[in-house]
């Protein structure tokens, strides 16, 4: 993940269009670093990691409540599911 896109803060919804904006040129710009390339594993990927994103937070010792998302929650779960297996 370059660290334009590992670093941007999603605060709201503009801010998570923006990072969706970034996730794409990462996928352009950086394949390699991608697990989940195509659509159909990118989608199996972000509901697996989805499920799991409570997990990774606890791990991450980060109090949040993967239950009460919000817009960072739904970009952590779109990085997750770019290197998920």
């Amino acid at each position: 993940m370059n660290d334009t896109l590992n670093n941007f803060k999603v605060t709201d919804r503009q801010s998570f269009i923006r990072f969706l904006d970034l996730l794409c040129k990462d996928l352009l710009d950086n394949p390699e670093n991608w697990e989940n390339k195509t659509l159909p594993d990118f989608l199996e990927a972000l509901s697996v990691f989805t499920e799991d994103v409570q997990g990774y937070y606890n791990n991450m010792k980060l109090d949040i409540n993967a239950d009460k998302p919000d817009w960072s929650t739904f970009a952590d779960i779109f990085k997750g599911a770019k290197v998920y297996e």
